[in-house]
């Protein structure tokens, strides 16, 4: 039924889900396909192997980027596994929907999708009987975050030895402190995006001892000056014009600014008289961007002190690429039309 199946996703038509595709395979009934991919008994491994080997081959590389993600799968009702009321970035709000954590090696403007991963909210997480009812194996039913996902399948990533430079994700993982401290655990570059609220300090903050107070502090140096968004560090720094890229309509250009920060997202501390306040964390680049629309967007990168403005503008915008990817499997392989299977990391849908 493999072959088949797979003739269903890349064939003609509209509609990539189970019934719709055998009609138009020619076979007499569904039951044997539908079997195939939503209760057969087979090892995904070796197919997944295959994928990261196929994957490094054609993109991988030091100039390469994994780009994190998640895509959402509008559904309607409440059987398929995963789905419920939740941000669907496709539409811009929430709806009632699968959302899938994606990892997409890519290089230049080619990307693959290496990973497809579904999360479980916490209606599905919490509900034991539910998880059973639906088939959910029993290693998927511990309650994960997104980004606990994306890192457990890009150690898995890392493991089958697929080549990369820079790992590049959304501000829905950059605002994990958590998350941007196991990229730089494991020795990796990364650039995500923040939201302009994000607390950081000047690269060069001031530490001081504390002032005397009633209660003496065990912190022996604290910043001399508070933290402050992104958005206002950045608010007086010179913006220029930059040119990322050639677009099929023409060069891409937005103007950037950039400045090193110390990240406020270090141990929670009393700073100037206010409770639960953070020091400062890493050094890192604070990297913002004004579109010609009037959007604003604020980014962190630890890639190196002297990357030039153009190099972590294009490192960031990189992100994108993915977009496509997710639109084109939707288009051209039905991914909206199918159910996620929580049971396979990548390849197959149901």
């Amino acid at each position: 039924m493999c072959p088949l199946y797979v003739a269903g996703l890349i064939g003609t038509g509209d509609r990539k889900s189970v019934q719709p595709m055998a009609e138009r395979l020619g076979l007499a009934a569904y039951d044997r396909l539908h079997h195939f991919v939503s209760s057969a008994a087979w090892d995904a491994a070796p197919l997944e192997a295959e994928l990261l080997a196929k994957a490094d081959a054609l993109v991988g590389g030091p100039d390469a980027y994994l780009v994190i993600d998640d895509t959402a799968l509008p559904k309607k009702g409440t059987r398929s596994v995963g789905v419920a009321p939740q941000y669907a970035s496709a539409l811009g709000k929430n709806a009632n929907c699968q959302t899938l954590v994606s990892l997409t090696l890519a290089r230049r403007e080619v990307p693959v999708a290496v990973v497809l991963r579904l999360f479980l909210p916490d209606t599905w997480a919490s509900d034991p009987e539910r998880l059973a009812r639906a088939g959910v194996p029993e290693p998927e039913r511990v309650p994960r975050r997104k980004p606990e996902i994306a890192l457990a399948e890009l150690d898995r990533v890392r493991a089958a030895g697929v080549q990369f430079g820079v790992v590049l994700a959304d501000a829905g993982y950059g605002i994990s402190a958590p998350f941007r401290g196991a990229l730089s655990a494991r020795g990796l570059m990364w650039a995500v995006g923040i939201p302009r609220i994000q607390k950081v300090y000047p690269a060069a903050v001031l530490m001081v001892p504390p002032l005397p107070s009633r209660r003496p502090s065990s912190q022996p140096l604290v910043p001399a000056t508070e933290a402050v968004s992104a958005e206002a560090l950045l608010e007086g720094e010179a913006w220029r014009a930059v040119t990322w890229r050639q677009g099929t309509k023409g060069p891409l250009r937005a103007r950037f600014a950039a400045s090193r920060v110390r990240v406020a997202d270090g141990p929670a501390v009393r700073l100037h008289g206010r409770a639960n306040q953070h020091m400062p964390g890493e050094e890192v680049w604070l990297v913002g961007e004004r579109r010609s629309s009037g959007e604003r967007k604020y980014s962190l990168s630890n890639l190196p002190a002297d990357t030039p403005l153009r190099r972590l503008a294009a490192a960031i915008k990189a992100r994108w690429v993915c977009e496509q990817a997710h639109q084109q499997r939707k288009e051209e392989l039905g991914l909206d039309h199918a159910r996620a299977d929580p049971g396979r990391a990548c390849i197959v849908t149901r």
